[in-house]
């Protein structure tokens, strides 16, 4: 008679460390940083070889160092304009998310409610922003921020609704089953699985909504109000015919969104790590 061996378990992979993690993370971004370098030099190398002339197409050189002297005080302090483009991109940002959250939750709860609100949330997604942001303006004052946090509210609106309806909605059905078998409230049920299924959905709008909010900030700027924002240096710069200023404020517009999405990337990294779209971002 033969007594059956032990079960041993496989013992799991050690976690990398902390210096492995940063050099997988190196390896990983390493060719895009080549080619934004490489990109560069050779902007700078073919527009001086070339002769362009600076209103056309003014060399990164010449962008940098009109980022550098007008970062503070002067006729574009380049700072300033973006840190109250940002607010209103905040701002717009977290009136259109609280809206959007509170009116997906609402059509996710009742089905009267999603064939009702539905039509008039793409309408408003197809409006053209161009068209309502003179109208905005005129409604809560040109100079006054809240006219573009609306714009942008409204940019941020459509993503964050239609992408937390999926979340609550699109549920796997044996879940359901389970939670109700144990006599699971609806509360319980939309705490323990709807949340929680919600949540990387919630994320994803996010991470759209953010450069959305940037963008409608800046579109509302166009059409007037604060000198020191950077829609408003862009207009300003460019008819002055100061075109490196015009290229390091839309460089600066772009780090900036840059920023705003890298911090919704690292907030779903905390939220949600254990999430197959966080985990497969890490660095083997």
């Amino acid at each position: 008679m033969t007594t059956a061996a032990p079960s041993v378990g496989v013992p799991l992979p050690p976690r990398p460390g902390r210096m492995a993690r940063i050099g997988g993370a190196f390896r990983q971004n390493l060719p895009a940083v080549v080619v934004f370098f490489g990109a560069i030099g050779l902007w700078e190398l073919l527009v001086s070889a070339s002769n362009v002339r600076a209103f056309i197409l003014p060399p990164p050189s010449a962008i940098g160092a009109a980022l550098v002297d007008n970062w503070g005080a002067g006729r574009w302090p380049l700072f300033d304009a973006a840190i109250a483009t940002l607010t209103e991109a905040v701002g717009g940002l977290v009136i259109g998310t609280v809206v959007g959250v509170v009116v997906a939750f609402g059509v996710a709860r009742w089905a009267n409610a999603r064939d009702a609100v539905l039509p008039f949330a793409v309408a408003a997604n197809a409006i053209p922003i161009i068209a309502v942001a003179p109208i905005f303006n005129a409604w809560f004052g040109v100079t006054n921020p809240v006219s573009k946090m609306m714009i942008a509210a409204l940019l941020v609106f459509f993503p964050v609704m239609i992408n937390v309806t999926r979340g609550l909605t699109a549920v796997e059905p044996a879940a359901l089953e389970l939670m109700r078998s144990y006599a699971a409230s609806e509360w319980t049920i939309l705490r323990k699985v709807r949340l929680p299924n919600a949540l990387p959905f919630f994320l994803t709008a996010l991470k759209v909504a953010t450069t959305l909010s940037l963008i409608g900030a800046i579109v509302g700027e166009y059409f007037g109000g604060s000198s020191t924002v950077i829609g408003r240096v862009v207009v300003q710069s460019a008819s002055a015919l100061r075109f490196d200023v015009t290229w390091a404020a839309i460089l600066l517009a772009a780090v900036t969104g840059i920023a705003f999405y890298l911090a919704i990337v690292a907030l779903e990294r905390v939220l949600i790590p254990w999430h197959a779209s966080v985990r497969s971002e890490e660095p083997g």
